[in-house]
This record gives C-alpha cells, sequence and structure tokens, in this order.
C-alpha cells in the first residue's frame, strides 16, 4: 500500500522516520512550525543540523504549512517532544482528514500532569481515533543511515497497528505489533531516566559492573511500576523495554546517557543541556515518572535517586552511595 504520510517535527528522529517513510516509496510531508528550520531543508534537501549527508529522497517535502501538510494525509505521525505533544494534536486536529489515522514516536509522560501520551490522545482526537505509539531501540541516525532496525508499534485497534506497521516495514526495519499501548509508552518513558542514571555512574568512573546493575534493576523498576498501571510483563522483556533500554543506557548516540555523563563529570545540568542541543526527555521524565510510582505506591529507588540529583542538588555521587547503602533483599522483589 503506497499512502501519503504527514511526520510532524523535523528534528532527528522525525526526519529519520520520514526518510525511512519515503525510501519505502511513500510520499511523506515534514512539518515544522519553524520557517528558519524548515528553509534550510528544503534548500538543501538534507537535514545537516541532526543528520548531515543523508539527502532527501524525491518523495519527501518539507513545509510549515499544517494544513497543507495533512491535506490528504492517510497517516499524521507526530514526532515532537513530549512537552509540545499536547499543543501540537491541538494544532493538527482541524486539519486532520477523517479518514487519517494518527500515530506517535514520542517517547515521555505530559510534563506537569504525568499523562500517557494514548490519554493526551483521547482527549484531543477522540477515544475513536485510529491512534499507535511507535518505540523501541531505534537510534536516529542509524534508521536515517539504512542499519538494521527493529521497533513496536502498539494500538488498542489491532488494524490500525498492522496498518502502520506496513508502512515502517522494509528491508532495513522490522515492524511488530503488540497491544500493550501502556506497556510500550511506559517502557519509552522509564528508559531515559535510567539512561541517566547509567550516564551519571559512568561519568563517575563506577565501571561496568555498576552500569549492569543499573540497568538490572532499573528494569525491575520499570515493570514494577508497568505491571502497576496495566502494562503487560513480556512488553518490557521485548524491543519496548529491555531492548531500548540496554541501547539507551550502553551507546553515546544517546542523549539522556550523555546528558547524565556529563552531569556524573561536575556539568550542570543546564550546561549539559545545552552542549546536546536538543530536548533530553529523561530530564522532564524522572520527575513524572516519580509521581506516577509515588501515585502507584511502587518503589523506584534509582528514578528517586536522578530526581534527587536533578530536582534538588544531589550530590550525584552520594546519591549512588544512597543506592549502595539500601538493606539486602531477595533480588525478585
Amino acid at each position: 500500500m503506497v499512502a501519503t504520510v504527514a511526520v510532524l517535527g523535523p528534528g532527528s528522529w522525525g526526519t529519520a522516520l520520514a526518510l525511512l517513510l519515503a525510501r519505502n516509496g511513500h510520499t511523506v510531508r515534514l512539518w515544522g512550525h519553524d520557517p528558519d528550520e524548515i528553509a534550510p531543508l528544503r534548500r538543501e534537501r538534507e537535514n545537516r543540523r541532526y543528520l548531515p549527508g543523508i539527502p532527501f529522497p524525491p518523495a519527501l517535502s518539507a513545509g510549515v504549512d499544517l494544513a497543507e501538510a495533512l491535506a490528504g494525509a492517510d497517516l499524521a505521525l507526530a514526532v515532537v517532544p513530549s512537552h509540545v505533544y499536547g499543543l501540537t494534536l491541538a494544532r493538527l486536529r482541524p486539519h486532520l482528514p477523517a479518514t487519517a489515522g494518527f500515530a506517535w514516536a514520542t517517547k515521555g509522560l505530559e510534563p506537569g500532569g504525568g499523562r500517557f501520551l494514548h490519554q493526551v490522545t483521547a482527549d484531543l482526537l477522540g477515544a475513536a481515533q485510529p491512534a499507535a505509539v511507535i518505540s523501541g531501540p531505534s537510534f536516529a541516525r542509524e534508521v536515517a543511515r539504512g542499519l538494521p532496525t527493529a521497533v513496536t508499534v502498539a494500538s488498542v485497534d489491532p488494524a490500525h497497528a498492522r496498518r502502520v506497521a506496513a508502512l515502517l516495514h522494509g528491508s532495513n526495519l522490522r515492524a511488530y505489533t503488540s497491544a500493550d499501548v501502556i506497556g510500550v509508552e511506559l517502557g519509552g518513558a522509564v528508559k531515559n531516566v535510567l539512561a541517566i542514571a547509567a550516564g551519571i555512574a559512568d561519568g563517575l568512573g563506577f565501571g561496568a559492573n555498576a552500569r549492569a546493575a543499573l540497568i538490572t534493576r532499573g528494569l525491575a523498576e520499570m515493570v514494577r511500576l508497568g505491571l502497576a498501571v496495566g502494562g503487560q510483563r513480556e512488553t518490557f522483556m521485548g524491543l519496548a523495554g529491555i531492548g531500548d533500554l540496554v541501547l539507551t543506557c550502553t551507546d553515546d548516540q544517546s542523549r539522556n546517557r550523555r546528558f547524565g555523563l556529563a552531569i556524573g563529570q561536575g556539568v550542570t545540568a543546564e550546561a549539559a543541556c545545552a552542549a546536546i542541543g536538543q530536548v533530553v526527555e529523561g530530564a522532564v521524565t524522572a520527575r513524572e515518572t516519580l509521581r506516577l510510582a509515588q501515585q502507584q505506591g511502587v518503589e523506584m529507588p534509582i528514578t528517586e535517586q536522578v530526581n534527587a540529583v536533578l530536582d534538588h542538588g544531589q550530590d550525584p555521587r552520594q546519591a549512588v552511595e544512597i543506592l549502595l547503602a539500601r538493606d539486602p533483599k531477595p533480588e525478585a522483589v
């Protein structure tokens, strides 16, 4: 099936997905609200800021007119930071064709409210709107370069999940489907917080043993919270759970890991964000994840210490010492 897809968000991940879809034979319109950001994409036919050296296929265009981007679209795909997700959906709602499906590849929770993005989507687009979340271990540059990747597409509407997966699926990307929207969303949000923790530990020079322990115990935190809010255990053992967690915690392509590395090396959070030059989702999600855990009565000590470092000025070394000083207990708890 050849489709017209509007990709909303010209950052690294939005551009990478637009490239993938265009290479798969679809007509793709990449939308951004800032003319100064879109103009060089139109002129240079590549995103030199985020993905230099990777040219746009002929089927990929870029523009700032949202109505034009959505006109006749079969799918609208939002790839924007979580803090503007709701605003973006409010803007697209009047222009979304009645027959169009919707999907998002944003990883995070609603800042300030802590809601899952499927809840924001249902509120703004209606519960009847076919919607799916795309997640999994997928660095933008590798997808843009056509390197092998696998992702999960989750929706409560199995047919819509299959449609979105079919659009993404190609020679270099395998798309699996799931009905566990909550689990897929939670995995994509919490792994960013844990990647900051792993980066901090490496920035402090604590070594591979500490990194492995943080990943493993971080997974335990993710599962505890995920089950409490209705996710499925097998989701956290898959691409959107442990797959994305391992990727983000161990490779410096992860901006969340790089952010943590900088903090562990004594750089302020503000300076670390400025140096990265892109939104660090985990820095916002740590607060919302901890709030959600407290609401559910779930213990998340690693997340708690990341939040203490970012929001309360906790010394990173002391945060690790607090984790190590916790009373021994069975690993399965």
